[in-house]
């Protein structure tokens, strides 16, 4: 597997790194030192996980928590060879705002998706708000950037943590999991049929069927991905729209045209809707990581080697409060 370079718009020579550690269980730091002793959380197994503080030299004022998407994923959103959280990360610092992003409290445990229990808000919450707490001891203002999940989730962070002054969302999804899966499924079946076995799309349905239901408990399982109740469950109690149409901060909403996971047509209206004061970009040419290509996205795009457009950086630099 071919090794991850740095992007032409990243200038190593512009900021540096430090390791640390997010503790979700210390306040009003939140960075684990030798007197802070961490206890286990029960859902994910851990209450601290391991992270990367990125400074440019010159003095910054702004900073952003990176939240990645659905699944195990460590902190640079490693897909294959590709590492678009890296890219993010090294884009914004080289243009002087600090970064600070986390491996997620499943990415070094990912079984603990399966046990009962696991939600979304227990994999994004505590350590999302960690996060802001340790990087507001570099910066003045701190802004949420959220993709995939982690830009349905954002909102529900920015909403608990005072200290946010505003939130990017990049191909938040706003349809109901459960039933883009089946979406997804489908087109998958005609652009890559040799990634949908066959009784896939009818079991997609099955499981969305009995996601839907009311008799949905913390007993059912055969659900959708082999997640557990308690994270759908979970979702049922979650409305990101609405939480976002409550924020009294800036949002910006950004979408891959090419995107067959999040998409402008099943996914978009609603945030255009439902947050009419948001800004809204959409990049024709990205796909579900912001990579620009042309064609048909399929899941072949992740194993390819590529970089995040800098034109969703240069649409987040131009647009941070």
């Amino acid at each position: 597997m071919p090794t991850w370079t740095p992007p032409p718009y990243a200038d190593p020579t512009t900021f540096t790194e430090r390791d640390l550690t997010l503790n979700a269980t210390a306040l009003p730091s939140a960075v684990t030192r030798p007197e802070t002793p961490a206890r286990p959380d029960a859902v994910t197994g851990t209450s601290t996980v391991p992270g990367t503080l990125t400074l440019p030299n010159r003095g910054q004022r702004t900073g952003v928590v990176l939240l990645p998407g659905a699944g195990p994923f460590d902190r640079d959103g490693s897909s294959g060879p590709n590492k678009p959280m890296k890219d993010l990360a090294w884009g914004l610092a080289s243009q002087g705002i600090a970064v600070l992003r986390y491996d997620k409290p499943t990415a070094n445990r990912p079984e603990a998706m399966l046990d009962p229990g696991y939600t979304m808000t227990a994999d994004y919450v505590p350590h999302g708000k960690a996060a802001v707490r340790a990087l507001a001891e570099y910066v003045d203002r701190i802004v949420l950037i959220g993709h995939s999940m982690g830009g349905k989730v954002a909102p529900k962070i920015a909403t608990d943590e005072p200290l946010v002054a505003g939130v990017v969302i990049m191909a938040g999804d706003t349809q109901p999991m459960h039933h883009a899966a089946v979406r997804v499924m489908r087109y998958l079946a005609e652009t890559s049929p040799e990634a949908v076995p066959p009784g896939t799309i009818e079991l997609f349905q099955r499981q969305a069927a009995a996601v839907d239901s009311p008799d949905l408990s913390p007993e059912t399982t055969d659900l959708p991905f082999g997640l557990p109740a308690s994270f759908w469950l979970d979702l049922r109690t979650y409305d990101q729209v609405a939480t976002a149409a409550k924020l009294d901060v800036p949002i910006l909403i950004l979408q891959g045209g090419r995107d067959y996971q999040v998409t402008v047509a099943d996914d978009l209206p609603a945030w255009r809707t439902g947050v009419p004061n948001a800004t809204v970009t959409v990049l024709d040419a990205d796909n579900h990581l912001f990579f620009p290509g042309t064609g048909p996205s399929t899941p072949a795009d992740y194993q390819t080697e590529g970089h995040l457009d800098p034109e969703a950086i240069t649409t987040i630099l131009n647009w941070l409060p």
